[in-house]
């Protein structure tokens, strides 16, 4: 058997990610242009639609947006707090 070959240590990699949660795509939009202004963030957020599962709602969504946030910087209170605003929420990990 051939000796392995040393495999280089990658550094510590971070890979946060927030997700709030909004009742509809207008909502969800709003939200998006909202928070490049008030966090100052570094990308965009990705908008998500996420179908309800279930009979009586198979056309209702809600819709997601995905936060990085590799620095930790941001707060999830006031990430809370801003997706209510929206009558959303922060999911918790």
């Amino acid at each position: 058997m051939r000796d392995a070959l040393p495999v280089p240590e990658n550094g510590r990699v971070s890979d946060v990610r927030h997700v709030l949660v909004l009742p509809d795509r207008d909502a969800a939009q709003e939200a998006a242009e909202a928070l490049g202004e008030r966090f100052a963030l570094d990308e965009e957020p990705q908008l998500v639609r996420d179908a309800l599962a279930g009979e009586d709602d198979a056309e209702d969504a809600q819709w997601l947006l995905v936060l990085r946030d590799e620095n930790g910087r941001l707060d999830a209170g006031e990430l809370d707090e801003f997706a209510g605003e929206w009558d959303g929420w922060r999911e918790e990990p």
